[in-house]
This record gives structure tokens, sequence and C-alpha cells, in this order.
């Protein structure tokens, strides 16, 4: 069967929009539901969500999807993505939800669902309940409704686990920080986790409306982090996304660090601590040369997946990594938590600042990368430009161009109807020639 409404990460969409709509809302509610209603005991689902507005809209309506089918629900309100995960299996939950689209804008929305281990859900129970939402959902008997409550304490669970993951002799004292939370589901949490660390805390984007998620603020939006850590002479700056599993650091000159230096950084001190598991570091087609290079240098290697957390998660679990991640900040660090987390990712380039002694400017600069440019084509929706002949004969002959010296990847976005180009080597002229040509030939297709 077809995917109609999973995509690389979970359901999003334009709000009231199928199928961000409250009525596909409840009904996925209903789906996955029936879906993991397996045993006698009494089933319990986790529902969170980022600040956005429509999530008051989605997360009543899932909630009554729930319930309608006979599972209980626990809201938790605005909370990070990981929260989600981590209290999903911490309160021994057949299912956690979080409603949220990440680094999009707050017109979108989304709906990203986890299993009772805390991981994000299979392409398999995907497909199940795929095929759930399109039949009729076998309701509860009245006596069986499900229930939903609120727990006040959610955060707090949640700040105390994140600060488990900072090794026990480190300590923030004197280490002046500036965070970046997007207006988004981390407002609270982060910042009040580092400052319980010792650190002095200034935080902006921790103001949220409904409407200002991302807007002009943190991990895709970092001008406003740079020149406040220039302006108050900070130590480093942290900039998270929307629903807080993405991380993009800002070190004390301003200048930006992208998740490939956050893994290099962090595969590098694991190792020589003798805490890396796998020979090496997971991330995608998307990663810089260079960091594929540095890691071969100190004899780890760079198992690279398809772009998507999920596809970082699912190689780690198989090959037995404890360090993978996305050039776009995704972090996933097995050992402390389920899925991305930008908190915990912080604390472990936190905790390597504190024990080098050096300045983050130094610290963080692991590797030159090798010049990289990606550029976007929009397309309409049904069309399907890379499947044009001018297309394919202009992809054929940037591959020869590059002739084993670079690498070219193209491949359609999971979230947004954009055909991405990225072209990597070690000529940069060369680089901006082929990836202008290709873009060239997907506009052409796609007009």
């Amino acid at each position: 069967m077809g995917r109609r409404f999973f995509g690389t990460d979970g359901i999003r969409g334009l709000t009231n929009a199928a199928p961000m709509t409250a009525d596909i809302a409840m009904r996925v509610g209903m789906a996955a539901g029936a879906h993991f209603l397996r045993g006698d005991h009494k089933h319990r689902v986790v529902v969170g969500k980022d600040t956005r507005l429509s999530g008051y809209m989605l997360e009543n309506a899932i909630v009554a999807g729930f319930t309608s089918v006979g599972m209980d629900v626990v809201q938790v309100g605005p909370m990070p993505t990981p929260a989600v995960a981590m209290l999903t299996r911490s309160m021994r939950a057949d299912l956690g939800v979080m409603i949220s689209a990440s680094h999009n804008p707050y017109q979108d929305n989304g709906i990203k669902l986890f299993g009772p281990d805390g991981f994000k859900l299979s392409d398999d129970d995907e497909i199940k309940i795929e095929a759930l939402l399109a039949s009729e959902p076998e309701l509860a008997l009245p006596n069986d409704i499900g229930r939903a409550r609120r727990i006040e304490d959610a955060r707090g669970r949640y700040i105390h686990a994140v600060k488990q993951s900072l090794p026990e002799h480190v300590r923030l004292d004197g280490l002046k920080i500036v965070i970046d939370c997007a207006n988004g589901a981390a407002y609270n949490t982060t910042p009040t986790a580092l400052w319980e660390l010792g650190a002095s805390v200034t935080a902006i984007g921790v103001n949220p409306n409904g409407r200002n998620i991302n807007d002009g603020c943190g991990s895709t939006a970092l001008g406003q982090l740079r020149e406040r850590v220039v302006f108050e002479q900070a130590d480093i700056g942290i900039a998270l996304d929307g629903d807080a599993d993405r991380l993009i650091v800002v070190d004390e000159q301003g200048d930006v660090v992208d998740g490939d230096q956050i893994m290099a950084l962090i595969g590098s001190v694991w190792n020589t601590a003798g805490l890396l598991r796998g020979g090496g570091v997971v991330a995608t087609i998307m990663s810089n040369l260079g960091l594929e290079r540095h890691l071969q240098g100190q004899g780890l290697m760079l198992v690279r997946t398809g772009v998507g957390d999920r596809y970082v998660l699912e190689q780690m679990r198989k090959g037995g990594f404890n360090v993978g991640g996305e050039q776009s900040g995704h972090m996933i660090l097995t050992d402390h938590a389920t899925t991305g987390d930008g908190t915990v990712a912080a604390l472990q380039v936190l905790a390597a600042l504190v024990e080098s002694g050096k300045k983050a400017s130094e610290l963080l600069h692991q590797f030159d990368p090798v010049p990289q440019l990606l550029k976007n084509v929009r397309y309409k929706k049904g069309s399907a430009p890379l499947e044009d002949d001018s297309v394919k004969r202009a992809i054929e002959d940037a591959t020869r161009d590059l002739d084993g010296e670079g690498r070219l990847v193209i491949r359609a976005s999971g979230t947004e109807p954009l055909i991405r180009v990225m072209a990597e080597g070690d000529n940069a002229d060369r680089v901006t020639q082929v990836v202008d040509r290709v873009c060239e030939a997907v506009e052409k297709a796609a007009a």
C-alpha cells in the first residue's frame, strides 16, 4: 500500500488542509489507538505538542480519537519531542504522540508517533495505521471509553532526565550561554536545565504566542543568536528548533557550527573516552565529505543513510552505533535518548568545552569542510521533474564533471514539494557550476 499520509517524519502539512485537519487527526488517533490495543491491560498514550496555535485544535481532536477506541490519554502540554519519547517509555505507555511541524512555520503542523519503547514507529507500523485510516474504526463500548488527564510535572521529569546525561564530574559554573529556543517547545525546559547545572543563561526565543515559533529565531534563523552571543560576550550560543530535536551551535565569535562539526566533536570525544560504539558515526548522504575524511583519520567510519533522522536511527540500532545525526542538527545519542534531542546533544558539547579549557571557536572547528552547495527547486505537487529525460541527462553530465572528485546528491524532500540539489568537491567553482546546471534543468522541467 502506498503512503498517503506518512512522510519521512510522521504526518505534516498546512493546518486546516488535508492531511492536517481536525477530522484526520481524530482518525489518526482512532487508527493508531486501534493498532496498539494489544493485550488485556489498560492502554495509555502520551500526547505532547509544541507552541503552535493549531496545537490546541489538533490535540483535542486526537485525544477524542484515542479515547473513542478505549485508550487513556496523558496530556503533557508543550514539551520537546524527545521529552514525549522519554515519557512514553518511562510511563509504560503503549504509544506516544508529538503534535509538531518541527522547524516549519506556525501555519504548518504535524503528528509524530512513538512506540512503547520510545522510538519512532517503523515503516511497517505506519503502513498498518495507514490501512486502518481507510476503514471504519471499532469504537469502544460506553463503559470502555478512555479517560484523559493532564500531568503537571512533565517538564520537571524531562529536565531531571536530561541533566543526568551530563557527566557527574562536569559543572557549568561560570559558563556564559545564550540559548535560542525558537519560541517553541523547549522555551521553559532547556534554559531551566542549563541554569540548574550552574550556567549563566541568557534566553531568547522564549515568549511563544502561537504564531512566532521559528519566526526569525531558532536553528533555522541564527542571526539574532549570533548577534546576542557577541554582544553578551558569551562563551557559546545554542539554537534549538520548534520541537527541540535539533541543535545548531554558535561559537563565541558568532560563527555557526553545524551538525557535522558537532558529530565530529562528540564522536571524537567519546572515542577517546572509550564510549563510542559501532566503530564510527552514522550520518546521512547530505553530511560533508570533510566529516568522513576527519573520522577516517582517527580510524573511524562514517556510515551514510538516506535523509531523515529515522533512517539514521535505524542504521544505528542495526549496527550498534551510539552517535548519529544530520548536518541540519538532529543529534541522536542513544546512550541518553531514543530520538534526536537538542538539549542532550548541547550538554555533551558543553561538557567537552568545559573539560578542554578551549574556546568554542577552537574546539568546535574539528575539520575543514569540503566546498558544498545545496539549492532547492520548488515544483508543483503531482509533477515528477526527476523523471524528465532532460533532468536525467543533466544529472549524468554533472556526475561525469565531478569524475570521482566529489559527490552529487539529488533528492525530493519528504516534507515539502522541493527538489534538493547538492554537490560537493574540492573545486568550489566546479561544484557551483554543477549545481546551477542541474537546478536549471529541474526548473525547466517543473515549469
